[in-house]
């Protein structure tokens, strides 16, 4: 089994993640505009859509002629989650501790401040590497999945 377009794919995902973060750090959303993070980073979605479609595109055209079927894309798609997932920790201790690491007091800080959480200690619960870990591996994985379930309907085309 050639995996070539499966870990190439899940290299750009991993690497426009990285991307994205430093740019929203770079933009003030883990500062100055805080408040604004959560909505913003949402747009990261149209990114991860755009990628996964592409990918099995490439994954169809190179592996099978333009012909695929729902279960060959799938299983491409599915592989391109498994290795995001599994460098969903690196890239989120990445994150936290090289592109952004005054982000968790950031938001902390204003968690609290906007009444959020009534006290430090339950924002520290809540946001911290550990969590933030966990969580991002999990959503790499549900979220690739079902991006990857809808992707191969509309990109199926057996001839």
């Amino acid at each position: 089994m050639k995996l070539k377009v499966e870990i190439k794919w899940a290299l750009i995902f991993i690497l426009s993640l990285l991307l994205w973060m430093l740019l929203e750090r770079l933009l003030g959303l883990h500062d100055e505009y805080i408040d604004l993070h959560q909505y913003i980073t949402m747009l990261y979605a149209i990114v991860a859509i755009v990628i996964y479609v592409l990918a099995l595109k490439d994954k169809r055209k190179s592996a099978y002629s333009e012909s695929a079927s729902y279960s060959q894309l799938f299983k491409s798609g599915l592989i391109i989650t498994l290795i995001i997932t599994a460098f969903s920790p690196l890239s989120q201790y990445i994150i936290s501790e090289v592109i952004t690491p005054d982000y968790f007091t950031n938001i902390i800080t204003h968690s609290v401040e906007s009444g959020y959480y009534e006290s430090v200690e339950q924002a520290k619960a809540e946001f911290n590497l550990e969590n933030y870990i966990l969580t991002s591996t999990i959503w790499a994985f549900v979220m690739g999945l079902a991006t990857t379930a809808i992707v191969s309907i509309f990109l199926k085309n057996k001839k």
